[in-house]
């Protein structure tokens, strides 16, 4: 099951209002999202058949989408029958962020349950769908499904999680913190966002970023003149990212936690990790989510990625997925 990095166009609205946790209320926030498949109706109208994909920093396509052929080939039902929403978060480019409305270092820092509502608006209001399907998120797109099923737990049938944990910590964290702590360190940051500075900021926290990409194991297998190679490529590739959007979805990630909320959980849920994953501490956390969610499944299988802009290969466990998905029809 090996996603093609083939995304959907994009389309932008905008939210006259939307406001924050702590009570602030932002006004004129632009949406930006894409769809593709089908929707299905039910006979008050409503959307029956919607999967939102959380992404991650870099991925902007499902990885069920991606996996098209295969489900089709596989699966006894059409994968065209999904109607797929991917909506940009709030704080990332497209959407409302601190690069895109200029605000910078002055944009309101807001929360991972922020990210959902803001979601959960723009769901409302442009399509009307108050009840999900399903929602599937990766890695860091996982906090998102993890806080929504945990927040909101009737307003989706199913959760699939590739690679995700439902909180931020142990070498994860304090990377987290030790990126708070450069670029705050840094007087440009505050007063001369196109600094020289900040540009060699961005230098070192993408060297440190380099750490949260790679599993133990890839990094145990290369040689340092390998692993210097990669490392280059994937500074040079981060200094696409502005700061400031980094910073203020870093803040967001480390007040992630959702240990004390996860039996509030109703969703059938999916929980996938691999062998070499970063993102998943088993056994402890398999451990806690068999406590406390009543309706898990969790699939593990052995990485196939060689360096971290590999994709996975989920095909490993597609005849698991293809029968998760067809148990959900029936809920």
């Amino acid at each position: 099951m090996i996603p093609t990095n083939i995304s959907p166009q994009k389309n932008l609205v905008v939210l006259e209002s939307f406001e924050l946790e702590y009570g602030k209320v932002l006004e004129d926030i632009p949406v930006e999202y894409s769809t593709s498949g089908v929707p299905k109706y039910d006979n008050e109208g409503n959307i029956t058949n919607a999967i939102v994909f959380c992404q991650t920093r870099e991925r902007e396509f499902s990885i069920l989408q991606g996996s098209h052929k295969y489900l089709k080939s596989k699966g006894n039902f059409n994968i065209d029958d999904f109607f797929f929403i991917i909506i940009s978060s709030l704080g990332v480019p497209g959407s409302f962020s601190p690069s895109t409305s200029g605000l910078k270092s002055d944009f309101p820092q807001y929360s991972i349950k922020d990210m959902v509502n803001f979601k959960r608006q723009f769901l409302m209001e442009n399509f009307k769908i108050e009840k999900i399907f399903g929602i599937i998120g990766e890695e860091n797109g996982g906090y998102e499904v993890y806080t929504w099923a945990c927040e909101y737990p009737d307003d989706m049938k199913f959760i699939m999680l590739f690679n995700s944990d439902y909180k931020i910590s142990g070498y994860r964290f304090v990377i987290s913190k030790g990126l708070e702590a450069i670029i705050e360190s840094n007087d440009d940051y505050y007063s001369n966002p196109y600094s020289t500075s900040l540009t060699n900021v961005m230098v070192a926290i993408n060297t440190i970023m380099y750490a949260q990409f790679f599993s133990e194991k890839t990094l145990n297998n290369l040689a340092n003149y390998e692993i210097e190679a990669l490392l280059d490529d994937f500074v040079d590739e981060g200094l696409s990212f502005d700061i400031y959007d980094l910073n203020f979805r870093n803040s967001a990630f480390l007040n992630y936690d959702n240990t004390d909320k996860l039996a509030n959980i109703k969703a059938k849920t999916l929980v996938i990790y691999s062998d070499d994953s970063i993102y998943f501490n088993q056994p402890v956390d398999e451990n806690v989510l068999r406590d406390n969610i009543s309706d898990l499944k969790i699939l593990s299988y052995k990485s196939q990625k060689e360096n971290y802009y590999d994709e996975e290969d989920y095909s490993l466990i597609g005849e698991e997925v293809i029968s998760f998905l067809n148990e959900c029809f029936d809920i």
